[in-house]
């Protein structure tokens, strides 16, 4: 395969196009499904020895991470210099559940000048479409946004429809230690990468998630595991410091939310999110156009690799429980052959999960790093996200990842036995 088409791209302003502005056909990327709950539990560490936290940035919960912090002294806002908030009864959204610091956010933000925007690393829909929906907003404020992601700095090419873009920086780009800090879509600070340790530094960081498998990391905490999406909560952070939603903004929140209900067939779709859906094609949003990039999309090289994994898979009925195992495995070399990014690898595990005899669908990835990035996805008696945070990663009850070295068989062996409940026969 060669040109531009399935490749990701380094993010800059002369590639940005919305598919809401023209045809989606004669787009240049590549597509498939975009499933937005997997994590990856392996990112750097940071290396600089840890300073004392603040009240609005504690450090990090992660076990993972051990980034620096500073002194938020010099920093950190004076509240009651403030301008005071939007004021805004609670919607009925999910993600608004009272006990949540949605006015103490809308203050942080509403005295800054500048905010700093990270997502998790090898964004998804719902990561990188809230940021950048986020950044949007932030930018209609009159604020400074900086948005990033830790490396590879690389957007999925099922991703480069969405607005915003111009946003993006490298993350070497980002303040060392930035004043007022946003994570979006990450459940632990490592998960944010390179910018681990900036987060860790900065004066107040505010964690957006919907992860049931957050870490607890971050001063201020926007965290529901109940929302639908990371998307839900960003919309309902807009509308506390009263931006109207435009196409722009919108289409970026309708992708994440697309991508976390799986095109809104997963079990966390519920009439709420439909609501939201309604309001974000009321504000501008064409569904069949975000849908095509997301879902309708792929190279003939995807294609074959799509074959070959499928051609590999193994059913085990007697796994889970005997409710059913179905695995495959693309290793590197598979896609290589084939010239197929590994950020287009995602939509092969919806296709495996539909095997009827199977309640439990497993795709093993290599990565560029020659290491397994194990997807899993259930249907609702199993719940994979318990099974990945025993092997390290993280997730939701129905779909979660984690990565880990070794052979692939090994591996699912490991994961066979997390997948044990209490009572069921070994």
């Amino acid at each position: 395969m060669s040109g531009p088409e399935g490749r990701a791209e380094t993010p800059g302003t002369g590639w940005t196009r919305r598919c809401s502005r023209r045809d989606a056909g004669g787009r240049d990327a590549g597509g498939h499904s975009a499933g937005g709950h997997d994590i990856v539990p392996r990112a750097p560490r940071a290396t600089t020895a840890p300073a004392a936290p603040s009240a609005l940035n504690p450090g990090t919960a992660d076990p993972a991470e051990n980034p620096a912090s500073t002194d938020s002294t010099a920093t950190n806002p004076n509240p009651a210099a403030m301008p005071p908030p939007t004021p805004a009864s609670p919607g009925p959204e999910q993600g608004t559940d009272q006990g949540m610091e949605w006015e103490r956010a809308v203050e942080l933000i509403r005295a800054a000048d500048e905010v700093c925007l990270a997502c998790h690393v090898a964004p998804d829909g719902d990561a990188l479409g809230s940021m950048l929906a986020l950044g949007q907003a932030l930018r209609a404020l009159g604020k400074r946004c900086l948005a990033s992601f830790g490396e590879p700095f690389r957007v999925p090419a099922i991703l480069r429809f969405l607005p915003g873009q111009e946003l993006l920086v490298e993350p070497d780009r980002m303040p060392e230690e930035p004043a007022l800090m946003i994570s979006l879509d990450a459940a632990g600070q490592s998960r944010l990468g390179s910018l681990a340790a900036r987060a860790g530094r900065a004066g107040a960081l505010i964690v957006v998630d919907h992860h049931a498998s957050n870490t607890g990391f971050g001063g201020v905490r926007l965290v529901d595991p109940d929302a639908a999406a990371t998307a839900v909560l960003v919309e309902e952070l807009i509308r506390r410091l009263g931006v109207p939603l435009d196409g722009a903004i919108a289409e970026g929140l309708y992708a994440g939310l697309a991508s976390d209900t799986g095109s809104f067939k997963y079990p966390c779709t519920t009439p709420e999110v439909h609501d939201l859906a309604g309001r974000l094609l009321t504000a501008g949003v064409r569904p069949e156009a975000v849908s095509r990039e997301l879902w309708d999309r792929a190279p003939f090289g995807y294609l074959q690799v799509l074959a070959g994994a499928l051609a590999r898979a193994r059913l085990e009925r007697d796994a889970a429980g005997g409710r059913g195992l179905v695995w495959t495995t693309i290793a590197r070399a598979d896609r290589d052959s084939r010239d197929v990014p590994y950020d287009q690898l995602e939509g092969v595990i919806d296709q495996l999960r539909r095997t009827d005899e199977a309640e439990v669908a497993v795709v093993l990835k290599e990565t560029d790093k020659g290491e397994w990035y194990v997807s899993t996805r259930a249907k609702g008696a199993v719940d994979v996200g318990r099974a990945c945070v025993e092997l390290g990663g993280g997730g939701h009850r129905t779909a979660a990842a984690f990565t880990m070295g070794g052979e692939p068989a090994w591996i699912i062996d490991r994961l066979r036995a997390a997948l044990r409940l209490p009572g069921d026969a070994d």
